[in-house]
């Protein structure tokens, strides 16, 4: 009977502190939904401005994306380069045909591998680098999608900001189950637990947030770092990229960006599974203990108190609702800042599925740091650099 007692005291202990973690990460992401900058969708870049695009296998997507280049506004010098990084589909094909000529765009092939000690990407992009000449460069992904003023509104960000590095935020859209399940965690991670208007302020490195799928770099500060370079082996060259930009002494910001862009960065679960299993064993500095604390808070916050509201009674169930709630709460603001539009009902479903969530992202953390183990990182066909 005893131990019985013990263990009810502590489902309800458990139940109540999961409830105040919850609490506090619907706070936080409250507070980044009403004071965090959005990109300025009236602004004009009064400046030359290159867009340097790498692509691999992205015959699909690409077509999109140079439609939309080919529309941006508000950039009196606009130049476009796509390289196409060893493709083992159409790509630079598709892109020609999309481009149709269009003066400002210019596709460069690549067949060779990525040097020793660099990832595909950083490659591709400190390539792309070397032959841009503008004040402004901007890095997009071949899934992002852009309103005819988000380039120009990017550029003119870094100076209005007086930034090294803008990190536009596109909106994360999903379409499948899978998708839904894990998509929307990219945001909610850090809008939960991260005040953004705090973040853009210092020069702390760990605070930096940063998306690779669309940044706008002043370029002088850029190379002062070494550019692609100095992220060359890194799994997330994007996160890296900014905090070395911090260590310089410089600034960086995250910004929304919905509408003015958005992607979808995986289709499908096979895509969701590869893409996050390549480069989630990287993060909390690579270490598995780490990742395996953060695992237990996010169980503490996300899992026990909707445990609690459906076996506890009175008080335990109570404050399991409270977490429950909080937690679906901070999932639809977190939503609300991405996209900067009305919710929908897959917002809505798939905020409600918050514990299942949880559940994937941490199966996708066991797996990714399992092949790591086995030396059995890939993507697009490439064996990745293990930066540990």
């Amino acid at each position: 009977m005893a131990a019985l007692v013990a263990v009810g005291q502590a489902v309800a202990l458990s139940g109540r502190v999961g409830a105040a973690v919850a609490l506090a990460g619907c706070g936080i992401a409250a507070v980044n939904r009403f004071s965090m900058p959005r990109l300025d969708a009236e602004a004009a870049a009064a400046e030359p401005v290159t867009v340097c695009v790498p692509a691999r296998d992205e015959a699909q997507r690409l077509p999109a994306l140079i439609a939309d280049l080919r529309a941006q506004t508000g950039v009196p010098d606009l130049r476009v380069l796509i390289l196409d990084d060893g493709s083992t589909d159409d790509t630079a094909a598709v892109a020609s045909a999309a481009i149709a000529g269009d003066p400002r765009f210019e596709v460069i092939r690549s067949e060779s591998d990525p040097p020793p000690g660099w990832t595909g990407k950083a490659a591709a992009c400190a390539r792309l680098a070397e032959l841009a000449d503008a004040p402004i460069l901007v890095f997009l992904d071949a899934d992002v999608r852009l309103a005819p003023r988000a380039v120009a509104a990017a550029a003119r960000a870094v100076r209005d900001r007086r930034a090294a590095l803008i990190s536009p935020w596109p909106a994360q859209r999903a379409e499948t189950v899978a998708e839904a399940l894990v998509q929307p965690l990219l945001c909610w991670s850090w809008a939960s637990t991260l005040p953004i208007v705090l973040g853009n302020r210092g020069h702390r490195p760990s605070t930096a947030v940063a998306c690779g799928q669309f940044l706008a770099f002043d370029t002088d500060a850029y190379r002062a770092v070494g550019g692609h370079a100095a992220v060359a082996g890194s799994p997330t060259e994007d996160l890296d990229i900014a905090r070395a930009l911090r260590r310089a002494g410089r600034t960086t910001h995250l910004v929304a960006a919905g509408p003015l862009a958005r992607t979808r960065m995986y289709r499908g679960a096979d895509e969701v599974e590869a893409g996050y299993t390549r480069w989630l064993w990287s993060a909390y500095g690579g270490s598995g203990s780490a990742a395996a604390a953060v695992g237990t808070v996010l169980a503490l916050g996300y899992w026990f108190p909707p445990l609690a509201a459906l076996l506890g009674s009175g008080a335990t169930r109570r404050a399991g609702a409270l977490g429950y709630a909080a937690a679906v709460t901070g999932r639809l603001l977190a939503r609300s800042l991405e996209s900067g539009g009305p919710l929908r009902l897959s917002d809505v479903c798939a905020a409600a599925a918050h514990p299942f969530s949880i559940a994937a992202y941490q199966r996708l953390v066991l797996r990714s740091h399992r092949a790591r183990r086995r030396g059995a990182l890939r993507w697009k066909g490439r064996a990745l650099v293990d930066a540990g």
